[in-house]
């Protein structure tokens, strides 16, 4: 639940480095560019940020994307170079016929260890696309 506090987004509810887990399963442009914004301002503002990428949101992680998701994937790069984590879902990256091969630099594939590490931390939030 998010609460207004003048022009800032608060998110109520949780402390000030709770971590924030977005889980995003679309590759539809606008949706993408609004889970990866928020969960930046998120990280700018203290809260550790974890991005999984799983259904069609597998689109923006892998380099074949580069044409129709650039904004997308600069966010993603600026996300880990900041030190957020991007976590691509193994089973749809094979599904939509990819590899490991083909996620952009990065980017760390998920499994059980990486993606429960980052989804169960202590008074983890999250959000869905």
């Amino acid at each position: 639940m998010a609460c207004h506090s003048g022009n800032a987004l608060v998110v109520c509810n949780s402390g000030p480095n709770d971590p924030l887990f977005v889980s995003l399963t679309s590759d539809e442009p606008h949706r993408a560019t609004m889970a990866l914004n928020l969960g930046g301002h998120m990280a700018d503002a203290g809260h550790p940020l974890s991005v999984f990428l799983s259904d069609k949101g597998v689109f923006l992680g892998v380099k074949s994307g580069a044409e129709k998701y650039p904004a997308q994937q600069k966010m993603l790069s600026d996300i880990i170079a900041k030190g957020g984590l991007v976590i691509m879902c193994p089973p749809c990256l094979r599904h939509y016929g990819f590899a490991e091969a083909d996620l952009l630099p990065g980017i760390k594939l998920g499994g059980a260890k990486v993606t429960g590490e980052a989804l169960f931390k202590p008074n983890t939030k999250t959000l869905s696309w």
